[in-house]
């Protein structure tokens, strides 16, 4: 029987980090950060057997692409040391 396992961590911009790079890194996938105007590339990351991105009722379907919902939450937050 499998069990379920969650672990989530909060994204700091005053260390540096970016909310597209981690969705980038989670899902093996390449996104364009609008916000750095640069591409995190991890296709080429191996271990992921799964990746799925579930709306609540009434969110806009354009959230379903990985890039547009990271980008919007990067763009969301402005000040420079948001927890995203």
């Amino acid at each position: 029987m499998a069990i379920y396992h969650l672990h989530a961590k909060v994204i700091s911009r005053t260390t540096g980090r970016s909310a597209v790079a981690a969705a980038a890194y989670r899902a093996a996938s390449r996104l364009h950060d609008v916000r750095l105007d640069r591409d995190h590339d991890f296709s080429n990351k191996s271990g992921v057997v799964y990746s799925e991105i579930l709306l609540p009722d009434g969110a806009p379907e354009r959230f379903l692409d990985r890039a547009t919902l990271w980008n919007e939450v990067e763009v969301i937050e402005k000040r420079k040391d948001a927890q995203l």
